[in-house]
C-alpha cells in the first residue's frame, strides 16, 4: 500500500500527535475509544511518529479527554436527535465515525483546506448527514453562512488553546449568535499550561505555540445572555480515570495532588438557552 506523505507543519501538524494517541489507545486493553480507524489511518501516513514523543501515559489521557466530550456529545444528541454537530479543527478525528449518529443528525467537520484535503484522502467518509468545511474557524463569513434552523453542539478539542484570547472570544460569540441554542464542549489549559508549553514534546517538534489559557472557565458566561458554565472538570479528575492503564490512573492521581497542576487542563461544557428559529 503507498502511504500518504505528510507535509503538514505548525499547528496542523499537532493533529498527528492526537490521531496517534487514539491508535495507542486502540491497542491497549484498557482501551477508552477503540478506535480503529485511528489505528488504520496511522498506517496509511508516511511520517515519523515516534518524534511526537506519545508514550502510552500520554494516549491515555487524550483519549479520556477524547471518551468525555464523546459523551457529552452522545448526551445532548439523546436529547436533541435533530442538532447540528459542529466539530471544530477536527483534523484526523473520528468522532462522527465513533458516535452512533441519529439519522436526523447533521454533522459538520471544519478544518483549515490543508488538513480537509488530508482528511479525505485518508479517513473514510461517514454516513448520513454529514460535511466538510475547509476554513481557518477564525476567519470570517464561513460560520454565518451555515444553516442556523437547529440548535447545536459545537465540540472543538485541542483548538482553545492555540486560539489567542480575543479570537476564542469572538469565536464562542460568533457561535451563540448564529445559532438557536445548544452546548459548547471544549478542553482548554489555564495560564500555567501556557507557561510551561515548552515541556509538551509535539510543541517542541513542531514549533507550535499556545497563546489562550482560562483559569476561570466561568468568566466566559460574560460573552452571550444565558450562557451557562454546566462542567469545569480537571483532566486528571474525569470519572473514567478509573478505567485507563494503572501507569497512567497513578500519573493522574498524583497530579490532582498538586494544586496548581492539576488545574492545567480541564474539560468545560456549557450551555446557552434554546430560543425559536
Amino acid at each position: 500500500m503507498d502511504r500518504e506523505k505528510i507535509t503538514l507543519t505548525g499547528v496542523p501538524e499537532t493533529l498527528l500527535a492526537t490521531l496517534y494517541a487514539r491508535a495507542l489507545d486502540s491497542r491497549s486493553r484498557h482501551s477508552l475509544l477503540h478506535d480503529r480507524t485511528a489505528l488504520d489511518t496511522v498506517r496509511r501516513l508516511d511520517y515519523d511518529f515516534r518524534g511526537m514523543g506519545m508514550t502510552s501515559v500520554n494516549a491515555a489521557g487524550v483519549a479520556l479527554r477524547a471518551h468525555c466530550l464523546d459523551g457529552w456529545t452522545a448526551d445532548y444528541l439523546a436529547r436533541r436527535p435533530r442538532a447540528t454537530v459542529l466539530h471544530l479543527a477536527c483534523g484526523l478525528d473520528t468522532r462522527a465515525h465513533r458516535l452512533a449518529r441519529f439519522p436526523e443528525t447533521r454533522w459538520i467537520d471544519a478544518d483549515l483546506p490543508e488538513v480537509i484535503a488530508l482528511r479525505d484522502r485518508v479517513l473514510p467518509a461517514p454516513g448520513g448527514d454529514y460535511r466538510t468545511v475547509a476554513t481557518s474557524v477564525t476567519a470570517d463569513g464561513w460560520l454565518e453562512e451555515l444553516p442556523a434552523d437547529r440548535p447545536v453542539v459545537a465540540v472543538f478539542e485541542g483548538l482553545s488553546m492555540y486560539l489567542r484570547p480575543d479570537e476564542g472570544e469572538r469565536l464562542i460569540r460568533r457561535i451563540t449568535a448564529h445559532f438557536p441554542g445548544g452546548q459548547l464542549l471544549f478542553d482548554c489549559f489555564n495560564g500555567l499550561g501556557i507557561r510551561i508549553q515548552g515541556l509538551v514534546p509535539c510543541l517542541r517538534k513542531t514549533g507550535a505555540r499556545v497563546h489562550w489559557g482560562i483559569d476561570d472557565p466561568r468568566a466566559l458566561e460574560r460573552l452571550h445572555p444565558g450562557l451557562t458554565c454546566l462542567d469545569a472538570i480537571r483532566g486528571c479528575d474525569l470519572p473514567d480515570v478509573r478505567r485507563i492503564a494503572p501507569l497512567a490512573r497513578l500519573e493522574a492521581r498524583l497530579t490532582s495532588r498538586v494544586p496548581r497542576l492539576r488545574d492545567v487542563l480541564r474539560m468545560t461544557r456549557f450551555e446557552f438557552p434554546e430560543t425559536a428559529g
